[in-house]
């Protein structure tokens, strides 16, 4: 019974692995769909058109949680569209990490 408990406690302390990041070709993908469908309300270069920039200095108080909520989800009552049906919660973490260090051009 002691051993079940310590595995029980070990277990519990056990970090869950964290969500795989995207290949190199989704990664890709991901860059040209910024690129292209975001910044066609954010910008072309991501500094704001329609929608807010998208730059790192824009991004650097909100909480990456939210943006990723925000991507994933969209902003109801505002233009901001869900991406769900496009992008994993994964993918769209990503794609905060990436924004929040400063976009990829596209290959």
């Amino acid at each position: 019974m002691r051993h079940l408990v310590v595995f029980c406690i070990l277990l519990a302390a056990t970090p869950l692995p964290a969500e795989p990041l995207p290949a190199a070709a989704r990664q890709r993908e991901l860059v040209h769909l910024v690129r292209q469908d975001c910044g066609s309300c954010h910008g072309m270069t991501l500094q704001g058109g329609l929608g807010p920039s998208l730059k790192p200095e824009a991004l650097r108080d909100k909480p990456a949680d939210s943006l990723v909520a925000t991507i994933h989800g969209g902003r109801p009552g505002t233009p901001m569209p869900p991406w769900h049906r496009f992008l994993s919660e994964a993918e769209a973490r990503w794609i905060v990490e990436q924004l929040l260090a400063g976009f990829p051009e596209e290959p």
